[in-house]
């Protein structure tokens, strides 16, 4: 009946469900003849469904057994062939089903399907690879957090370094005041607790609302900043905190780059872990650049307002606060609506940060910005020639890339009482006298003849017209102010102050000197000759000496400039400094022992590291008796000769000198404790109409404001004369050829003593 059934049903492909058109006409013509079925259907359905769990349960087992070849990376699946019994049993099943007997199928090619069978070790690859790049990113890390650390500079001594600059050099005076600073440093610094409070706020309001909060790097302040400055299409607010400013300020530099940002986050970190809190404010507040030349809270207050910090209102405080951003943007002398803008700001954030109530914000809004520009008290130079010296010096002491660095501190010598004195009094001479006698130019300078310590020195009398120092670079002839060495030479070669020379006219190898006004005393001593300052006999006693004794003894005393063997030399007719004619009288005022002159006792860096010291060194190149002997005569010079204009109320020893046609104006005079040296004069060599008076009541008017701090001291007792012997072999001139000449008629001698000396 099955078979039957199949015959006469057309052939169906079970893959594509379609009859084939050859089969269906046979079956039309053939009988239908039914046979009984011979199983239920329920029982053939349960037989081919064990059949294909059997199929499942071999397919299972052949896929366990690929899965054991782990040497083949990939192995294409291979598909088995039905077995014989299963056909069989499929069309026992389908005539049982009275189904349509099996009709020829079309074969379709079917591509194998690939297998890729993927090893245990593959399977753990992406979390090698995971792993090797987080190991790489540490190790990277690490290296650059170590590199980091190496950059940066060193911090041992933090907490002197975050209080100076780099590149700054602060002069000091003997006393500790400052004297001048260069580069970016404040002139005035204050403790936190002299700054106002509103002040403060505000500089915390607009730089660094959360100052009290971060540790260093605020990551809040950070993205605040990203999101306004986004919103508002330019850099309104900057992401730094107040303590990486400090941080660059003190080591580093204004480069854009994220070395530098890296830099400066480090180190602000340090300075949170060894600074406090108010310490790294108040070293802000006092370094902080706020334009026109101001650095610090103390010194813009003053530049821009003319006041103290105790002064300040509201809006002038706000007004400082918006410059760190940009002072030159934000000036008040500059851009003063842009500034007015930028303090109502600045008032706004007051307000946010509830330091100040809205009314207080809108009432300062209304105020202007008065200005009252004002040059901070301790930024002037009161001794600028001095500074130009010490600055020349430099070099010599330090390295250059020391000098680089900057952060230096240097302690003087000067005394700053001293130098306003003696800068006055420069001033006063050229006003009040160098009209009338036609002069204008003068120079100064004392030294401690103990040490060679420079006490003052003005060498000019307006250095912003004229740096040239008529102290250390002029050279002029030192006229009579010579004469010191010459009859110093004659004492020590044994002679006596009361020892007489020919105070008349001669002639020698063809040189005639002649004395002021030709009034001759025909027979004088050498202390007469010293205190009247005549000329004749200065050059006789130069003959009795030598020319190779004396001039060796003036340098040894301190003269550094060439000193020719020529007669009028004795009158001093070879140029000379101030400072080295300074110098050598302070040899006679210590008593025969000579010292350099010095400006600067030590050099420190930022690191607080002394880098030089001075070191006094003291010679002895005259004998004590010998300088005792002198240092007497040159008081009677001043007691009764040409000096007396320098006389101060207490015992004083010095020389006048005028050069030929009173071109030069000399005075050079000493007490134990202080020697100084007047010029007076004009740089384009100039005749001046004055005389050596006036130089040495200039030199007066100094040392009476300046004996007010020194302590009356009197000089040597003058020791026995009889019997004494020298302390230098005379080498007596040989002239070729001398003559005396006839005395002239003698006139009634100059009212002036002053007036007398002359190098002719």
């Amino acid at each position: 009946m099955a078979k039957q059934i199949s015959e006469i049903r057309p052939s169906v492909d079970p893959r594509s469900s379609q009859v084939l058109p050859s089969k269906l006409s046979k079956a039309k013509d053939r009988p239908l003849n039914l046979d009984p079925i011979p199983e239920s259907t329920d029982s053939l359905r349960k037989k081919l469904k064990d059949k294909r769990r059997q199929q499942k349960q071999q397919e299972k087992q052949r896929k366990q057994a690929l899965r054991q070849k782990s040497k083949r990376r990939n192995r294409p699946r291979q598909t088995a062939a039905p077995a014989p019994d299963s056909q069989s049993s499929d069309k026992a099943l389908v005539k049982a089903l009275a189904l349509p007997s099996p009709v020829e199928t079309v074969p379709v090619c079917r591509r194998p399907k690939k297998v890729v069978r993927r090893s245990t070790s593959s399977r753990w690859r992406p979390l090698k690879r995971l792993g090797i790049l987080l190991g790489v990113t540490g190790v990277a890390c690490a290296g650059g957090w170590v590199a980091l650390e190496l950059n940066l500079p060193d911090t041992t001594h933090m907490d002197i370094e975050t209080q100076v600059r780099a590149g700054t050099l602060t002069l000091k005076s003997a006393d500790g005041s400052i004297l001048f600073q260069d580069g970016p440093a404040s002139h005035k610094k204050v403790k936190i607790d002299q700054i106002p409070q509103q002040l403060q706020q505000a500089f915390i309001a607009t730089e660094d609302r959360r100052f009290f909060e971060h540790d260093g790097i605020d990551g809040q302040g950070i993205l605040r900043a990203m999101v306004t400055n986004v919103l508002s299409g330019e850099l309104a607010e900057g992401g730094s905190t107040i303590t990486q400013q400090l941080a660059r300020m003190t080591y580093l530099n204004q480069e854009r780059s994220i070395l530098r940002k890296l830099k400066e986050a480090r180190l602000s970190q340090k300075i949170e872990d060894k600074l406090s809190k108010t310490q790294i404010f108040e070293r802000y507040l006092n370094q902080v650049y706020l334009g026109s030349g101001a650095y610090g809270v103390a010194d813009a207050a003053w530049v821009y307002f003319g006041k103290s910090l105790d002064q300040l209102n509201l809006q002038e405080s706000a007004t400082l606060a918006g410059l760190p951003a940009a002072p030159s943007l934000y000036s008040p002398l500059s851009n003063p609506q842009v500034a007015k803008e930028r303090r109502n700001l600045v008032l706004e954030r007051m307000v946010r940060a509830e330091v100040i109530t809205p009314e207080m914000a809108a009432k300062a809004k209304k105020s202007p910005i008065d200005l009252n520009p004002k040059v901070p008290p301790n930024a002037q130079d009161h001794s600028p020639y001095f500074t130009a010296y010490l600055q020349q010096q430099l070099p010599e002491l330090v390295s250059e890339e020391v000098l680089k660095q900057g952060g230096l501190e240097i302690q003087t010598t000067l005394n700053l009482k001293w130098q306003k004195a003696a800068a006055s009094t420069i001033k006063d001479a050229v006003y009040h006298d160098g009209y009338s006698q036609r002069f204008d130019q003068a120079a100064l300078v004392s030294i401690d003849p103990r040490n060679g310590e420079i006490k003052t020195m003005v060498g000019g009398n307006a250095f912003e017209q004229s740096q040239f120092n008529r102290v250390t670079q002029s050279r002029r002839q030192p006229g009579s102010t010579f004469k010191a060495f010459v009859y110093t030479a004659a004492i020590a070669s044994g002679f006596s102050p009361h020892d007489g020379f020919p105070d008349a006219p001669f002639m020698v190898d063809g040189y005639q000197p002649n004395n002021y006004g030709h009034v001759y005393k025909g027979w004088i001593s050498m202390n007469q000759a010293l205190t009247k300052s005549a000329n004749i006999p200065a050059v006789r006693v130069f003959m009795a000496v030598g020319f190779e004794p004396t001039i060796k003894l003036a340098r040894e005393l301190g003269i550094q400039s060439p000193l020719k063997p020529y007669y009028s030399t004795a009158l001093g007719a070879n140029e000379v400094s101030l400072l080295e004619l300074t110098r050598a009288y302070g040899t006679l005022a210590a008593q025969g022992y000579r010292t350099q002159p010095y400006g600067i006792r030590s050099i420190r860096n930022r690191q607080g590291k002394v880098l030089f010291q001075y070191k006094t060194a003291k010679q002895r190149v005259l004998d004590s008796s010998s300088s005792a002997i002198m240092t007497w005569m040159l008081q009677q010079v001043v007691t009764t000769g040409t000096g007396k204009p320098a006389q101060i109320g207490r015992p004083v020893a010095g020389k006048t000198g005028t050069s030929e046609h009173n071109r030069d104006l000399w005075f050079v005079g000493y007490i134990p404790q202080l020697v100084t040296g007047v010029w007076l004069g004009n740089d384009d060599n100039y005749p001046t109409t004055g005389s050596s008076a006036t130089a040495a009541a200039t030199w007066g008017n100094f040392m009476k404001q300046a004996v007010k701090d020194i302590p009356a001291q009197p000089f040597p007792a003058l020791p026995k004369l009889a019997g004494r012997k020298g302390s230098i072999k005379p080498q007596p001139v040989k002239p070729k050829q001398i003559r005396n000449l006839p005395m002239p008629q003698q006139e009634e001698p100059a009212a002036d003593p002053a007036a007398q000396e002359t190098v002719d």
